[in-house]
């Protein structure tokens, strides 16, 4: 009965973290380039068990636990906005804005100018250039598929594009900013800026909600697993033990 309780309680702590992950993912389905995440799960204790141990014990040993929360890296769908500060990034590219906490990596292009006319994110945060942060001139903008930005027909700067070799972990750091390990970004080879045009997030409502009922299932399932638990263990208590 110990192996099905425990095996019961960490699948009712990963499901519960699961939820979190789903509901997360429902809340940003109109943030503008949210990533979706992906829970990835694992199995503990059979696989650093002892070598000698049979097929059985180790299948009454192991327990399923959340290993990882992944980023669903698919490209959303680009709404056109007709707003010139609006960029939207076709292909695996990120646009690179320097934080206080050093550069990080988006794809919400919805940009705008600051007092100082230099191109900042949503949060206002500068968005660099291939030359430092980008500065721009008055008058109108124009902003080519590889990111040169030109203002009232000179050419102000190009747009640090960059992109993440397959397997490169990135972090979110909140507020649609994601973080990477250090020197993993490399300048962009295959990536197009869309100007006026925004990248909707990518997830799916209808398969989050789905995603959403399954989870809330199985983890009402192992708590009426854990109660009956708990109920044959107050009778072992109460009954059996004080007739040994």
């Amino acid at each position: 009965m110990g192996s099905g309780y425990y095996a019961a309680a960490t699948a009712l702590v990963a499901r519960t973290q699961a939820l979190d992950a789903i509901a997360n993912n429902l809340a940003n389905v109109s943030t503008v380039g949210y990533r979706g995440e992906r829970t990835e799960f694992r199995s503990v204790l059979a696989e650093a068990g002892d070598a000698a141990s049979s097929p059985l014990e180790q299948a009454e040993n192991s327990y399923g636990i959340m290993g990882d929360v992944a980023l669903d890296l698919s490209q959303g769908n680009l709404q056109k906005t007709g707003n010139e500060l609006d960029m939207a990034i076709q292909g695996a590219g990120y646009f690179v804005v320097q934080t206080a906490r050093g550069p990080m990596y988006t794809r919400n292009g919805s940009f705008q100018v600051s007092s100082k006319r230099g191109l900042v994110s949503a949060s206002g945060d500068p968005v660099m250039g291939e030359g430092g942060p980008i500065t721009l001139q008055p008058g109108s903008v124009s902003v080519a598929p590889d990111g040169t930005i030109s203002s009232s027909g000179a050419i102000t700067g190009k747009l640090q594009i960059v992109e993440f070799p397959p397997g490169t972990k990135l972090t979110s750091e909140g507020n649609n900013l994601y973080s990477a390990p250090a020197k993993a970004a490399q300048d962009s080879t295959s990536s197009d800026v869309r100007q006026g045009f925004l990248e909707s997030s990518n997830v799916n409502p209808i398969l989050g909600i789905v995603e959403l009922v399954t989870a809330q299932r199985d983890a009402e399932m192992m708590q009426r697993a854990l109660s009956m638990f708990n109920s044959e263990m107050d009778k072992t208590a109460t009954q059996d033990l004080p007739k040994v």
